[in-house]
């Protein structure tokens, strides 16, 4: 990836390289203290669960013995890890946690979606959350299935906490695919807690259950899709604490596989502009994000 560090102070360049590339990328921005603290806290509560090894230190966030060994043995079954309470989505570990919020709702990021969108930015009220250990990485999809229902400028905000080196598994983007968009129309037009009412089996899963009309992934190889776009698979050798990305909404993505004994912690949020209509699942004191309150019935 190509860090945009030097385009900080021309909001109407930083507009320019995001329409053309998809993606907006940049090294310490955000307060490297700001970062290790919110590092500390999630690591803290993990630790508090049982979850990581003892004998290390803290901001290592290495698990527990016999979890990297039930990893293993995950990875080996060909398996997703997604099982393991330290290797999934937690944005339970972000709520009431002051120094999550500092760093992804900060005066730093807040000015600087401000300056991008050439008024107020919004961001959504739910935090989303990773802890990713060992095994394999985040499927790949587009953010839109998963938010679609209100501003078309609508970014994400990706942020780790701490180094991720290679073999941890960090964020990975298919260069320009947002300019593909309409060769994936037919899944950009899917929106996973919607469901067709006049099909029982849908009712039954989405409505009743609150589960979702499809996964929301594109593809669980991500080896295909170089050359199936002509594109190249983007990443950064070594992420910072600091270190921040955004991209459109239409963008490829997932991550790395984690090949190391440490946990991958990230945030992704969204931002923006105030004066567009927000997706009533993420705003809100109480977001029903996924809940069955955010499901939406349609005749198919």
């Amino acid at each position: 990836m190509e860090p945009s560090n030097e385009l900080l102070d021309d909001p109407g360049a930083l507009r320019e390289r995001l329409a053309a590339e998809g993606y907006l990328y940049f090294k310490r921005f955000l307060p490297v203290e700001a970062v290790l603290a919110g590092r500390r806290s999630i690591l803290s509560r993990l630790a508090a669960e049982g979850l990581l090894d003892p004998g290390r230190d803290l901001m290592e966030g290495v698990l527990r013995g016999d979890l990297l060994e039930a990893a293993a043995a995950e990875s080996e079954g060909h398996r997703p890890l997604r099982r393991m309470k330290a290797g999934a989505f937690r944005p339970d570990l972000a709520r009431a946690n002051s120094e999550i919020e500092r760093v992804v709702y900060g005066p730093e990021l807040q000015a600087f979606y401000d300056r991008l969108f050439g008024e107020p930015a919004l961001h959504f009220d739910f935090t989303w959350l990773r802890v990713m250990g060992p095994g394999y990485g985040t499927p790949t999809h587009c953010d839109w299935v998963y938010m679609g229902r209100g501003s078309t400028e609508l970014l994400t905000c990706w942020v780790p906490y701490g180094e991720v080196p290679l073999e941890v598994g960090g964020l990975m983007v298919l260069e320009r695919s947002h300019l593909q968009a309409e060769r994936i129309r037919p899944y950009l037009d899917k929106d996973v807690d919607t469901y067709c009412e006049n099909r029982p089996a849908d009712v039954k899963r989405v409505k009743e259950e609150g589960g979702w009309s499809f996964p929301g992934w594109l593809t669980k190889n991500p080896q295909q899709l170089p050359d199936k776009f002509q594109a190249r698979w983007l990443t950064c050798r070594h992420w910072e604490p600091g270190d921040f990305i955004t991209f459109s909404m239409r963008m490829i993505h997932g991550s790395l596989d984690n090949a190391s004994d440490r946990l991958r912690i990230s945030t992704d949020v969204r931002y923006q502009p105030a004066s567009q209509p927000a997706d009533e699942r993420w705003v809100g004191p109480n977001p029903p994000a996924h809940g069955r309150a955010g499901k939406r019935g349609r005749i198919c």
